[in-house]
């Protein structure tokens, strides 16, 4: 078995300086980092590829960060695989936690807010969510398919960063 492991780390060149590693170690490393990560994606909940809120986009820029010091050798190799299952762990802890409690989902990822009522902007919400009209308008021909504000009912910045339209009428 001692054998074993020694040729696996002589393979993946553990223990070994980060600026002597060969083209073959890094790449084996990558190999196992994508497979790996693959795994982690299919762990982690589907949403979180999506980056629907900023909690979600927090875990890709982590996850990515940690996991390529792996494949550089920047950091040890199993123990840094090791910290990428448990951010995804805690990720979908989180959102487990943000399902039972609203409050705690608001503060981990945002609430939407009005900026279109009745075809009038609301400009106090535009401004604390630094859209501007120009954004707004280039959305509703986008999105609601019109230039025209009285024909939104209600538009919404979404959790997500997303501008979601309701036509009136």
């Amino acid at each position: 078995m001692n054998t074993f492991s020694q040729s696996i780390g002589a393979l993946l060149g553990l223990g070994v300086e980060p600026k002597e590693l060969t083209f073959l170690q890094v790449s084996l490393r990558g190999v196992i980092v994508f497979i790996v990560t693959l795994v982690m994606v299919r762990l982690s909940s589907k949403r979180s590829l999506a980056e629907k809120t900023a909690f979600d986009a927090a875990l890709i820029v982590i996850i990515a960060s940690v996991l390529a010091r792996a494949i550089n050798g920047s950091a040890p190799f199993f123990p840094t695989l090791g910290i990428g299952f448990i951010l995804v762990l805690l990720h979908r802890l989180l959102g487990l936690a943000a399902y039972y409690s609203h409050g705690f989902g608001i503060l981990i990822k945002g609430k939407p807010a009005v900026l279109v009522q009745n075809g009038r902007l609301q400009r106090k919400n535009m401004r604390l969510n630094h859209i501007s009209e120009h954004d707004l308008e280039e959305d509703m021909r986008l999105d609601a398919a019109t230039e025209d504000l009285s024909k939104i009912k209600i538009a919404r910045i979404e959790r997500s960063g997303d501008i979601s339209f309701i036509k009136a009428g």
